[in-house]
């Protein structure tokens, strides 16, 4: 039966209902709710917290940043900012709404401002693009025993897990005001929690991953995201609302995406490693598979960088040397590349990591927290001056401040995947718990070692496939 036949039956079946006094109530609930809905979300978006954190969030504003980030101008869209600012402390849902639109509109006719350094590299959208331009003759594809792989990918969740519940206690601030009211965090700063959006999206690419293995396409690892994950968060967000509009990657980590060189993939790309093992640019490839969904360029290039990295971590065990090799596989000619190259010069060019990082913190100051760049610095200098010890690694990407749970997430899966559980101490793993939580519309209670068993055996189905 076609679409209009569907509605024809319907209307036949349809009859009018007695008359009533008044509908007045129906009226209020259909429209008069959904308009302080609607309100309710511009509100949160002008001026909301982190859950984990409580830090400052001001999304349309860091939308305009991210634009200037980009290479436009982005001085008609400012000039809104501070009435917008004034409306939403006020609650004013109406001026809000018209004010919001000019902004986005402003976004959306945005000019390039060719004086940008941003124009200077190349921007990519594809992995043919990407791939072009990498080298990965340096790099291999290593064979791994079984009870190392397992044991490798354990203590790489377990780092993971650790970092996560550290990072958001104190994600979305700078060093300083870290330092000023905690003094050093060397460990836990209250229970640790598995709450967290970024295993999600790990969540979900494993479950396509383990039904499509190698051949897993962006539409496969997008739908799961539509089946598992009820909300995002910038980049994150505007794919689902595109998704649900049936526009799918690559054009749902474009369509309005003010935040696609932001930290989306560079945060959730630890299991393209964990499934690649030792094989950097299998690792590369889905990391980029599923940055396309959300992201563009850059976005999706930190993705990769996390990803490889992990990867390597199966076969290499000093984080130096892992750091060089990995950013030796990445396009030369993006600017990502020399957001890592600049980072990696002042860490060799200094001995302490606090100089190190002061110097990035500066140089990258003009971008959001949330963006690719200062936080890729910041896994850098910890990974380079952590002397491949946990607690030190932990210490330094604690401190560094910014985007800590996604930061610290992927460093100390590394870390744990190169140099084994046996290097985290007791004092991380035992008030973790072994239970995961989440707020995914499944597997919101289930076991650790359900999931190390489970992206293990993922992993050996891709590849059984593959030789066959």
């Amino acid at each position: 039966m076609n679409a209009g036949s569907r509605e024809i039956q319907w209307m036949k079946a349809a009859f009018p209902v007695e008359a009533q006094e008044s509908q007045e109530e129906n009226w209020v609930n259909s429209y008069t709710e959904s308009g302080r809905q609607s309100d309710k979300k511009l509100f949160k978006d002008w001026d909301s917290v982190v859950p984990g954190s409580l830090a400052p969030c001001h999304l349309i504003v860091a939308a305009i940043q991210c634009m200037r980030n980009k290479g436009y101008h982005v001085e008609e869209a400012e000039r809104y900012v501070d009435e917008g600012l004034q409306a939403a402390a006020i609650k004013d849902g109406a001026a809000l709404q018209v004010i919001s639109a000019k902004i986005y509109r402003a976004l959306n006719e945005a000019v390039p401002d060719k004086s940008s350094p941003y124009w200077n590299y190349k921007l990519y959208s594809t992995w043919e693009e990407i791939i072009a331009d990498c080298d990965f003759s340096k790099a291999w594809q290593a064979e791994i025993s079984e009870e190392d792989l397992y044991s490798q990918v354990k203590a790489g969740w377990y780092g993971q897990l650790v970092g996560g519940a550290l990072g958001t206690q104190i994600e979305g601030y700078y060093t300083e005001n870290i330092y000023k009211v905690f003094g050093e965090v060397r460990g836990y700063l209250r229970k640790p929690e598995t709450y967290n959006d970024d295993i999600t999206y790990e969540i979900a690419f494993l479950d396509a991953f383990q039904e499509k293995g190698y051949q897993v396409t962006p539409d496969d690892i997008a739908y799961k995201w539509l089946e598992l994950i009820s909300e995002g968060y910038s980049a994150e967000e505007v794919a689902l609302r595109n998704l649900r509009m049936g526009i799918f990657p690559p054009e749902s980590g474009k369509v309005g995406n003010y935040y696609s060189d932001w930290i989306g993939v560079q945060m959730r790309t630890a299991i393209h490693g964990m499934v690649a093992p030792g094989n950097p640019r299998m690792a590369a490839e889905l990391a980029a598979k599923d940055g396309s969904i959300s992201h563009t360029n850059n976005g999706i290039i930190g993705g990769i960088f996390n990803a490889i990295m992990v990867s390597l971590a199966f076969v290499i065990e000093d984080m130096k040397e892992l750091v060089i090799a990995a950013i030796e596989c990445l396009p030369k000619n993006s600017e990502y590349y020399q957001v890592v190259s600049y980072t990696l010069k002042k860490c060799q060019e200094n001995t302490e990591w606090q100089t190190a990082w002061k110097e990035c913190e500066k140089h990258f100051q003009e971008y959001n927290w949330v963006h690719t760049y200062p936080n890729a610095a910041a896994e850098i200098v910890a990974l380079w001056f952590g002397q491949n010890d946990f607690d030190q690694t932990a210490f330094i990407i604690a401190m560094a401040g910014l985007d800590v749970d996604c930061n610290a997430g992927p460093v100390l899966n590394i870390l744990g995947i190169a140099r084994g559980i046996e290097n985290i101490s007791e004092r991380w793993l035992a008030p973790l718990g072994t239970e995961i939580k989440t707020t995914m519309r499944k597997f919101q209670h289930f076991q650790l070692e359900e999931l190390i068993a489970w992206t293990v055996e993922a992993f050996q189905k891709a590849k059984e496939e593959e030789t066959i």
